[in-house]
Order: structure tokens, then C-alpha cells, then sequence
């Protein structure tokens, strides 16, 4: 019987990449209980971004903390995404960090745009509210990426019923948030109805669109 070679990809740095995110959001949770607590109820309750909103924002090392947790299970959930759909990297950890330096990359931009946007027709205080009410939700739906990546890499590698469920929830979950954002802020929003409509457009309809078309061609 001859021998059959069979190549098995290290799953090493991926452990240590949930690990890194696990000690990030512990850290979170330890420093500052009562906003965690806050968080980890923000799809049914919208506390954490009425009390937050206008305290610090942006730069808080809780936000920091949460946003740098959605920035590695992102990248590895599109890491992931990737590798399934179109194919294995010959070199899976360099296809990871060129990943998340695109999604680092992408999401500065998009920040300093809209705070450029913001300064411009003077309306910063509410850019930075919708800010921090977009990143929270986007940062909550991190959870579940950090489980569907657990699920994807140990248990069910490659599964696309994963893959659904988990977009499914993200949408799910981010889409809730823009809801209650019209509806909290409906009252700043009506007046800016022009500035609201060409953010949208410029810079959350587009991007979409031309990652869309891309991926697609």
C-alpha cells in the first residue's frame, strides 16, 4: 500500500488571531463593566447608544477596544469567506494581513471622508452620533463573526450554511441599528434630509456597490 500525503493547512495563527480578539474583548468587559453590560443588549435595547453617544464618542478606549475586536473578526471572517468560495492561498497568514490592511485601510478612509464631510456643511456633531450608532451596531455584529469564525475553523470547516446564516445575522443585526437610527435621530436628520441623503450615497451606498461589481467580475 503506498503511502498518501496528505497537506494540512496550521491552524496555529488562526488560533492565536481569536485569541488576541478573546483577550481584547475580555479586557473590554473588565475595564468598563456597566458599557459592556450596555452592549451586549443593543439590538433589543438602544441604552448604550443613547448614553454614549455624546460621551467621548468616537475616542473612548471601550469603542477603540470594540472596534479593533470587529476589525480582526472581520478580516478573518472574509479570510474565511475567501479561502471557501474562490480558493486557498499558497500562504494563507501573508492573504490574512494584506485582508485586514484593506479593512483597516478602507474603513480610515471612509472615517476621515465623513468627518471631512461633517467639517465641510458643518454638521460634525451629527456625523460623529451616526459614527458611533453605525460602528456600535457594526461592532455587536462582530460577535457573531468571532463565532462563526470559532465554528468555521474547529467544527464545520468550510460550510456554507454557516457562511448564510452567519450574513444573514450580521445584515440582520446592522439593519436593526439603521432603523433605530432614523428613528432616534429623525428629528436632526429632517433638516439635513440633503446632507443625510448624499452621505448615504457617497459613502455607504457606493463602497457597496463597487466591492459588489468587483467580487462579481
Amino acid at each position: 500500500m503506498n503511502p498518501i500525503y496528505k497537506v494540512v493547512d496550521s491552524m496555529d495563527w488562526m488560533t492565536i488571531v481569536l485569541f488576541l480578539s478573546m483577550v481584547i474583548l475580555a479586557l473590554g468587559k473588565y475595564l468598563f463593566q456597566g458599557r459592556f453590560l450596555n452592549f451586549i443588549i443593543l439590538p433589543f435595547n438602544n441604552r448604550y447608544v443613547v448614553l454614549h453617544s455624546k460621551k467621548g464618542r468616537l475616542l473612548n478606549w471601550f469603542h477603540i477596544m470594540l472596534t479593533l475586536f470587529q476589525l480582526i473578526n472581520f478580516s478573518l471572517f472574509l479570510f474565511l469567506v475567501i479561502q471557501s468560495f474562490f480558493g486557498a492561498d499558497e500562504d494563507p497568514l501573508l492573504a490574512f494581513f494584506v485582508i485586514m490592511g484593506v479593512v483597516v485601510l478602507f474603513q480610515l478612509v471612509k472615517l476621515a471622508l465623513q468627518l471631512v464631510k461633517g467639517y465641510v456643511f458643518n454638521t460634525q456633531s451629527l456625523i460623529a452620533e451616526l459614527l458611533f450608532n453605525k460602528t456600535s451596531y457594526l461592532n455587536y455584529s462582530s460577535l457573531i463573526m468571532f463565532v462563526a469564525n470559532v465554528v468555521l475553523i474547529y467544527i464545520a470547516s468550510s460550510s456554507k450554511i454557516v457562511f448564510y446564516v452567519a450574513f444573514i445575522l450580521i445584515v440582520s443585526i446592522n439593519a436593526i441599528g439603521f432603523i433605530k437610527l432614523l428613528k432616534n435621530y429623525q428629528k436632526a436628520i429632517v433638516p439635513n434630509l440633503f446632507y443625510f441623503i448624499l452621505y448615504l450615497c457617497t459613502l455607504e451606498i457606493a463602497p457597496l456597490v463597487i466591492v459588489g461589481t468587483y467580487l462579481k467580475d
